[in-house]
């Protein structure tokens, strides 16, 4: 293909970056390919053969005499091509080399781990890297067929980029057109896996990369820095360079000798997956194998790269806070994080990590995370994996061992804590998804485990002097724990997050000179939407307005207690089945017209409920609206843990579990472990109570229902489950019932782009909350003293007996105390103290025995503290609801601003007095009724009362609720009634009905209402 001369500008100015010194590759063109016959084999033999001699003279004689009177080079091209295609593929040919007749040949050397060993350096110095332009792929001296640029290693073409002008009017779209239009993928060089591993599309600012060529189908994706540079919060695109091009990263960081062989040697890999589909024949399920060949994104690779230069330069001991959205590929970040960290070598070519060892804080570990880390071939055999089927006893043994990487649940850690010893030995210890539990016990027991102590102990003893003495008496457990608080340099922690919490961000994050703390590397949610890695899950947010009238059915009016029945007012309103059957029209409808059309027709939707007793009610809701439609082509399911009783409370009431409520596509109850299974290949809707809202990865959800108040953090996640993308996902949508356009955008805005946290803790403000705990008098210094002599005494005897004697003196002190509210304060201290003490001393190392006895008495204290009993009357019985009515507000892109987000340190304390007040029943109703204001009119109410006493008083209407035991059934029968009713009170007062007669929603509204109203006042 012609090249024009402006084009042919940037194809030249990337050649003699790569071929300078600086570049580090030789020019060459494709005659080397084209003239000796080489291109047939997709090799050229002469310069491989010239690396073997060079780099393994005795194992290419061994070769050459075997081939005896053939020319070895032509053998070579044979035996390499042979290779290719049984021996793996062309990563595995360069990881490992491959083996004929015997001989075992390297096609390439990569960087040895030090300089100490000189001829390793020798062996990755002679690597032969090429630049050649306009590069024939086709045979035939006719062949026009050209790619701008080809670079190959040793002779073996390994990456292709087509570069565009925008001077020309050309983009790298006009590039990814060619690749995908004009390239055939049957050509040996284009075939996948089996020489060239990447595919760049370039213009002067963007660059976009493919692994596999597939015609039409080929899927490229950005290979960019992001608007602001790399590292930084930003969106898509690359910043602007004042030295050159803005894709100039490319060949300098990326594309330069002794980078692409780094890139080639510890990021690109093909990833094995053995993936489940349904036979469209058979109706079976089948498994096949999936193979995707990996290269790192440019964000993935500048985040590995750059934790390892600061590891190399400062050394063991700090903290890195790696934001990463959503859709960044996080998994094969943390697997290339791990095993670079287990490569790193110092000056002396010591390991700089006994063990590389990866928690995450999810019970049972994270399939994908296991499956990346034990896939890549970088280190085969070197993984061990803490699997949910192994037990604490064998990460035990993988520490003593000092196993190179160890994969696991941070739970596992609290089992075996004081039986590992981290003297001697360095760690590092990557986290992912850190959120606050980092805070917690187990994250404290993970590092009494591996910190090495005597760190501590020397910093102790040039504070205190004697330490070793007092060491040796009775409180050396004592200061045991004391010894593991705070950061140590032997532990090196990088934490992986979408979504920095306050503790998170002071924990991991780098401290910044003003006293605050941000991220060491971001990727944020903006980017990733922007480059396509996921969905904007706020593009269309559609939010409801509920009208709601409540009134009292009992003739007095109680005064009861205002917050418990304020919650439970509305319980009742949002369990109501009447304002239930209303939602659950609205799922079944926007699922047949909208969920079930999107991606080919795959489209899945998902319902969260508020409550696992709303769940229950959600999906008979569901399903009955579908039985009395005739929708027999939606599987419902639902999901939730336990046992749940409906009406709860009542001897009799009928139980459900989510086994017995789910049956599949083939009639069969559904294993709770196979839910998401039946989901994902038959269902149409699932029903959820907190399950399924965090960690939860289909890609087929598109649509989601909100029936739960959502805040901060958890509204992120469990919205963020439709994000992800797939073949023919192109939007999302989301109802939301309960939740404002201004409740959800303020809990996302922080995770939107980069976060930050303004300043540290005050430390300090933890010795205020513990005086004014000792101001109520309820403990004294002797009863912290006893209770700390037999926890970290060495007579265990009847330990836990002996501790609770010694709490009861303060257990009566606190039921003594002279208010509910001072018992409530109290409580509130007592447990933000333990909480805040275990992550201050996370953070530093205090010494202070004092308030470390004082910790451990109020930790066990506040297992004691019982709340007040605060009874609340049942509900149910004293109001009913008058009216309901489900109104669209709108629909609408929530939209979040471009910047990054500051927030607040946290601070320990109380969080203020309980609302102990009491109103009455009337106050309390009106008050629901407010929040849920309706939209009739006074006078339309009285319309709907007026028709509901007439309906009671009619005979005809008793006879049939007489006969009729099924609800569906008598509502059936009702709507022949309701239209007659409202004609005779038409009659009577007609100006009151005009209203309701030409607004067919008011009109089916109140037939409902009135309808379900006079069925469960009969029965």
């Amino acid at each position: 293909m012609a090249t024009d001369a402006k084009e042919r500008n940037l194809e030249a100015d990337i050649e003699a970056y790569l071929t300078s010194p600086e570049g580090g590759y030789d020019k060459a063109t494709d005659k080397v390919y084209t003239d000796h016959g080489w291109l047939r084999y997709g090799v050229d033999a002469d310069q491989l053969a010239g690396f073997l001699e060079e780099t393994q003279p005795k194992q290419w004689q061994r070769f050459v005499k075997i081939c005896g009177v053939q020319d070895p080079r032509l053998r070579l091209a044979q035996a390499f091509g042979n290779a290719v295609e049984s021996q793996g593929g062309i990563v595995s040919v360069l990881h490992h080399g491959f083996k004929t007749r015997g001989v075992q040949f390297r096609v390439c050397y990569f960087r040895p781990r030090s300089s100490l060993n000189a001829k390793s350096t020798e062996l990755y110095g002679a690597n032969r890297l090429r630049c050649i332009r306009q590069f024939h792929y086709s045979e035939g001296k006719e062949s026009r067929n050209t790619v701008d640029m080809v670079l190959d290693l040793n002779g073996i073409p390994v990456v292709a980029l087509e570069l565009k002008d925008q001077l020309t009017g050309q983009t790298y779209e006009n590039a990814i057109d060619q690749w995908r239009t004009d390239r055939d993928p049957r050509e040996l060089l284009f075939r996948f896996d089996h020489r060239i591993v990447a595919f760049f599309a370039v213009d002067m600012s963007q660059a976009w990369l493919a692994t596999h060529l597939d015609g039409s189908k080929t899927y490229f994706m950005p290979f960019n820095q992001g608007s602001n540079g790399p590292g930084v919060d930003g969106g898509a695109g690359n910043p602007a360079n004042p030295d050159g091009y803005e894709t100039s990263y490319l060949w300098e960081d990326v594309l330069q000798r002794d980078r692409l062989l780094d890139v080639i040697e510890h990021y690109v890999h093909v990833e094995r997956k053995t993936e489940s589909y349904i036979d469209v024949k058979t109706g079976e399920e089948r498994t096949r194998e999936k193979r995707v060949l990996i290269f790192p994104r440019y964000h993935q690779l500048d985040c590995v790269r750059r934790i390892v230069a600061d590891i190399s330069a400062n050394g063991t001991g700090r903290s890195y806070l790696i934001q990463h959205s959503a859709g960044s590929g996080k998994s094969n970040s943390i697997a290339w994080t791990a095993y670079q960290a287990m490569s790193l070598h110092d000056v002396d070519d010591r390991p700089v990590f006994d063990s590389v060892v990866i928690v995450t804080d999810r019970v049972v570990l994270d399939r994908q995370l296991q499956d990346t880390v034990s896939g890549m071939d970088h280190a085969r055999g070197a993984v061990t994996v803490i699997s949910s089927r192994m037990t604490s006893a064998d990460l035990l043994r993988a520490l003593r061992d000092g196993d190179r990487l160890i994969v696991s649940t941070l739970q596992k850690y609290s089992q075996i804590y004081d039986q590992v010893s981290g003297v001697g030995k360095r760690y590092c210890i990557i986290v992912d998804e850190a959120h606050s539990s980092q805070a917690g016990s187990h994250a404290r027991n993970l590092k009494r485990a591996l910190a090495d102590t005597d760190e501590a102990l020397r910093e102790y003893e040039e504070l205190e002097g004697d330490a070793e003495e007092e060491a040796e008496e009775a409180e050396a457990a004592l200061l045991d724990e004391v010894f593991s608080h705070g950061r140590f340099s032997n532990l090196t922690f990088v934490a992986f997050t979408a979504t920095p919490k306050d503790k998170t961000l002071e924990l991991f994050g780098t401290p910044q000179p003003g006293g605050g703390f941000r991220p060491f590397h971001v990727y944020s949610m903006r980017q990733a939407i922007e480059e396509h890695f996921i969905l904007n899950p706020l593009a269309h947010y559609q939010t409801y307005d509920e009208a709601v009238r409540l009134a009292r059915t009992v003739p007095d009016n109680p005064e009861l207690p205002t917050s418990p029945t304020l919650k439970l007012l509305r319980q009742y309103t949002e369990l109501h089945p009447y304002a239930i059957a209303q939602k659950a029209k609205v799922i079944v409808e926007t699922y047949r017209s909208v969920t079930s059309k999107a991606i080919g027709g795959k489209g899945r939707m998902m319902v969260v409920t508020a409550s696992r007793l709303a769940a229950v009610r959600y999906c008979k809701a569901v399903r009955g609206y579908c039985r009395e439609r005739g929708y027999d082509d939606m599987e419902v399911l639902v999901a939730f843990s336990g046992e749940v009783q409906d009406p709860p409370n009542v001897s009799g009431a009928p139980t459900y579990t989510e086994p017995e409520m789910n049956v599949g596509h083939d009639g069969e109850h559904v294993k709770e472990s196979q839910t998401t299974r039946e989901f994902r290949y038959w269902g149409s809707v699932l029903i959820v109570a907190e399950k399924y809202q965090t960690g939860y990865d289909e890609p087929l959800l598109h649509t989601m229902v909100i029936d739960k108040r959502l805040r901060d953090v958890k509204a992120v996640q469990t919205i963020c489950r439709i994000d992800r993308i797939c073949p023919g996902k192109e939007d999302t949508l989301v109802l939301d019932f309960v939740n404002s356009r201004e409740d959800i955008q303020k809990a996302f805005q922080p995770y939107y782009a980069e976060t930050d946290l303004a300043e540290p803790l005050d430390v300090d403000r933890i010795y205020a909350l513990l005086e004014e705990i000792r101001g109520y008098g309820v403990y004294t210094d002797a009863e912290v003293r006893e209770a700390c002599a037999i926890e970290f005494g060495k007579d265990r005897r009847n330990a836990q007996g002996r501790l609770k004697s010694a709490l009861t003196p303060a257990i009566r002190r606190y039921d003594a105390l002279g208010s509910a509210d001072e018992r409530y304060e109290f409580r509130r201290k007592v447990r933000s103290f333990v909480k805040w003490y275990g992550f201050v001393t996370q953070l530093v190392r205090m010494f202070d025995l004092d308030m470390h006895r004082e910790y451990t008495f109020l930790r066990y204290l506040s297992k004691f503290l019982i709340a007040d009993r605060v009874d609340v009357t049942d509900i149910d019985d004293k109001v009913r609801m008058e009216y309901y009515k489900l109104k669209v507000y709108k629909e609408y892109a929530i939209e979040l601003a471009d910047r990054p987000a500051t927030i607040e340190p946290p601070a320990p304390g109380s969080k203020g007095k309980p609302d102990r007040r009491k109103d009455p029943l009337d106050v309390l109703i009106e008050r629901i009724n407010e929040e849920y204001a309706g939209n009739l009119s006074e006078e339309e109410q009285e319309v709907a009362r007026s028709v509901y006493r007439r309906s009671r008083d009619n005979k005809e209407v008793a006879d049939a609720l007489a006969r009729h035991d099924d609800e569906p059934m008598f509502m059936d029968r009702w709507r022949e009634f309701f239209r007659q009713i409202m004609m005779d009170a038409y009659t009577a007062q007609n100006g009151a009905y005009d209203s309701i007669f030409t607004d067919e929603e008011k009109y089916r509204a109140i037939m409902e209402a009135v309808g379900r109203m006079l069925y469960r006042g009969e029965k």
